[in-house]
C-alpha cells in the first residue's frame, strides 16, 4: 500500500505515536466529522479507516511541533492557537477537541489515497514494485493495517485444530531482501496471535522462514495474507507452502524472532547468498533423476551424487535410496563437512535435497561457491513436495519435522530406526549453555534411562545407535 506521505514526514511519525488511549476523553463529548464519513464508507475502505484517521491525527500534531536547532538538547513542544504544550498527551487532547475538522479533512485526503492506491498495484510492473517496498508499507509501528478481517469467521472456526482436532501446519519459506525485518517481526506475531497460530517464524534482511499451525481457517487466511503482502507477493506462490496434517497443538508456543540467517548455516548471508544456488528441479524432475541413478550398475563410479543435507537424525528414519547422508547434528556443520569432503564431490554432479528445501538453498550455494562440481541441483519443496506426488516413490521411511509430532508418514516403508521394534527416543532441555542435557528412553522398556550430553533434541534412533553413541537396551 503505497504511503501517502512523504519519507521525510514518514521519519518524524515514529516520535509522534498516537497515545490516545492515555487520554480521558470521551467520544459522545467530542464533535467528531469523521465519525459521520466512517458510516458512509464501503466495508473493505472501513478497514484503512483506522489507520488513516491515525494518521492524519499525528500529521496533525507534527505540524504543530516547534523546531529546535539540531545542537540544542530540548524536550518536544507544541504551539497550537496561541498556546504552548510541553507534553504530548496535553497537544494531543488540544487537538482532538478543538480540530476535529481538520484531522477530518486530513483523514478524508489520506483515505482517497489509500483507495487510490489499492487499484494502481496491477497496473505497476514487477520492476516497479520491487524497486521500494517499503513504500508499500504502512508506518513500522502500525502492524494492524494489515490483518485480516476475521468478522466473518466465528472464534471457534479459529481455534479449532486444538487436542485432538484436526487442523494444519504449515511450512515455507521466502528468500528476498527486506529493509526491516523488525516491522515483519512484529507483524508477523500480531498476525500469528490474530489467527491462533502457534510455530516458529525465523526472519531476516534475507527473507522469511516460518513453520505455524491451527485450524484451516486460520492456515488459509494466514497463506492468503502472506502472498498479498508487497514483500513477498513478487516472490511466494501458492505451491511454496507445503502443508501437513496438525494444528496448534504441535508448537508448545509461538516464537517469532529476528536473525542474522532464516536457516543457521553459520555463515553470512553477505558470504554465502541465496542469490547463488543450485538449479531447482520439480519433484517429476527429481524423481527422474533418481530413477536414472538407481539404474545405473556401478553408481559410484558415475558422475551423479545424491546428498542428504539434513542432520543425521533425520536421515536415520527416512531417506532417498542411494543417497549419501552426512553424518552431522545441525545444518551449521554441512560446511565443515563439505571442506573435509570435497574429494567426494570433484567433478560431480550433485542432487541436493532437504526437509522443504530452504537449507537446499544456501547449502547448494556454498557447495558452488567451491568449484569442484560439474552442477549442483535441488529438490524445490524438499521432500514434502516429493511425497504429495510420489507419496511411493524413491523416498523410504519417515519424514522427520521439528514439531511436537516428531515424523510423518506417506508410505509403509521401515528403514533402519523409523520402526517401533528397539526404537530410542531422546529428550533434550535447555540450559544457559545450550541443549547439552538429554536422555535416552526405550519405548519398550521405560524404566531404561541413560543420561547423555550433546545429543540433537528431541529425536528417534535406532537400536543400536551410532557408535559414539555406545549404548544398548536388554529386558
Amino acid at each position: 500500500m503505497p504511503s501517502p506521505t512523504s519519507a521525510d514526514e514518514e521519519d518524524g511519525l515514529e516520535t509522534c505515536v498516537l497515545k490516545t488511549f492515555d487520554l480521558d476523553l470521551k467520544e459522545s463529548n467530542i464533535v467528531t466529522p469523521s465519525n459521520s464519513l466512517k458510516a458512509e464508507l464501503d466495508g473493505s475502505t472501513k478497514k484503512k479507516y483506522s489507520f488513516a484517521k491515525k494518521k492524519a491525527f499525528a500529521l496533525f500534531v507534527k505540524t504543530k511541533q516547534v523546531p529546535v536547532p539540531s545542537y540544542e538538547v530540548k524536550e518536544r513542544r507544541w504551539r497550537c492557537c496561541q498556546q504552548l504544550f510541553a507534553e504530548q498527551t496535553s497537544i494531543h487532547r488540544h487537538v482532538a477537541t478543538q480540530h476535529a475538522e481538520d484531522v477530518y479533512q486530513q483523514t478524508a485526503s489520506i483515505l482517497k489515497q489509500l483507495t487510490a492506491a489499492l487499484r494502481t498495484p496491477q497496473s505497476l510492473t514487477p520492476t516497479d514494485r520491487r524497486s521500494s517496498p517499503k513504500d508499500c508499507l504502512p508506518p513500522s509501528q502500525d502492524v494492524s493495517a494489515w490483518l485480516p478481517d476475521v468478522s466473518h469467521v466465528s472464534p471457534q472456526e479459529l481455534r479449532s485444530g486444538q487436542g485432538n482436532e484436526e487442523g494444519e501446519v504449515l511450512l515455507y519459506y521466502c528468500y528476498c531482501d527486506l529493509e526491516d525485518p523488525d516491522w515483519v517481526c512484529a507483524w508477523q506475531a500480531a498476525l500469528c496471535r490474530h489467527l491462533h497460530l502457534t510455530g516458529k517464524i525465523r526472519i531476516a534482511t534475507e527473507g522469511i522462514n516460518g513453520t505455524v499451525g491451527g485450524s484451516k481457517v486460520a492456515t488459509r487466511l494466514y497463506m492468503e495474507v502472506m502472498l498479498s503482502c508487497p514483500l513477498f507477493k513478487d516472490y511466494l506462490s501458492e505451491d511454496d507452502f507445503k502443508s501437513s496434517k496438525g494444528g496448534s497443538h504441535c508448537f508448545p508456543e509461538l516464537r517469532v524472532g529476528v536473525f542474522e540467517e532464516i536457516v543457521p548455516m553459520g555463515i553470512s548471508p553477505s558470504e554465502v547468498s541465496y542469490k547463488n544456488p543450485g538449479i531447482h528441479l520439480s519433484p517429476g524432475e527429481f524423481h527422474k533423476e533418481i530413477e536414472k541413478l538407481l539404474s545405473q550398475a556401478n553408481q559410484e563410479q558415475g558422475d551423479t551424487l545424491l546428498l542428504d543435507c539434513r542432520n543425521f537424525y533425520e536421515s536415520k528414519i527416512g531417506r532417498f535410496q542411494g543417497c549419501l547422508a552426512p553424518d552431522i547434528r545441525k545444518f551449521s556443520y554441512f560446511p565443515s563437512y563439505v571442506d573435509k569432503n570435497l574429494d567426494i564431490f570433484r567433478q560431480k554432479r550433485v542432487l541436493m535435497y532437504c526437509t522443504g528445501g530452504i537449507r537446499c538453498e544456501r547449502g547448494s550455494a556454498y557447495l558452488r561457491a567451491k568449484g569442484v562440481c560439474k552442477e549442483v541441483f535441488q529438490l524445490k519443496g524438499g521432500i514434502h513436495k516429493y511425497l504429495e506426488e510420489f507419496p511411493d516413490g524413491f523416498f523410504k521411511g519417515k519424514l522427520f519435522v521439528f514439531d511436537e509430532r516428531f515424523a510423518l508418514a506417506y508410505n509403509s516403508a521401515v528403514v533402519s530406526g523409523s520402526g517401533k521394534s528397539g526404537l530410542w527416543r531422546e529428550q533434550w532441555t535447555k540450559s544457559s549453555s545450550g541443549y547439552d542435557k538429554s536422555r535416552s528412553l526405550c519405548p519398550q522398556h521405560p524404566q531404561h534411562i541413560l543420561k547423555l550430553k550433546n545429543l540433537p533434541g528431541s529425536v528417534y534412533l535406532s537400536d543400536p545407535l551410532p557408535s559414539f553413541h555406545t549404548m544398548s537396551c536388554s529386558p
